[in-house]
């Protein structure tokens, strides 16, 4: 997360909520209304709203995004924790890895048995193959 995220999500949920008519004022009580909603602690949706501490807690980022019905991209790139780019990637990959760069990432042993068992797996998982 950048430095300045927390500053920067602080200013986003905050126009979210008064967007839908959450008063923020000290005695509005749009802060416990809102944390009501989403299932967190007033004292979560206080700190997030100050700016203080990192707000990258990904069950509390769900129960965010939840409460505000936008989707949970739209809440992880506000806080900080991916970029649009990174977002847009996993939505619309590009390019295809090889069964072999699978492996590697998701740390299948790297012995010829585990990882020819691994390239039978997906020669037979993959659309239009005749083996599946």
């Amino acid at each position: 997360m950048k430095r300045n995220a927390p500053m920067r999500f602080a200013s986003w949920l905050r126009d979210q909520l008064t967007q839908r008519g959450y008063d923020l004022t000290p005695r509005g009580g749009g802060q416990k209304a809102f944390a009501e909603r989403a299932g967190v602690s007033r004292a979560t949706i206080s700190r997030i709203l100050s700016g203080r501490g990192e707000s990258t807690d990904i069950r509390v980022l769900t129960d965010l995004a939840t409460a505000l019905s936008v989707p949970l991209p739209t809440v992880l790139v506000a806080a900080g924790v991916l970029t649009a780019d990174e977002v847009a990637g996993v939505q619309h990959p590009t390019g295809r890895m090889t069964p072999d760069q699978a492996a590697d990432e998701l740390g299948i042993p790297t012995d010829a048995t585990s990882r020819a068992v691994f390239r039978t797996l997906v020669q037979t998982l993959t659309p239009g193959n005749d083996a599946g």
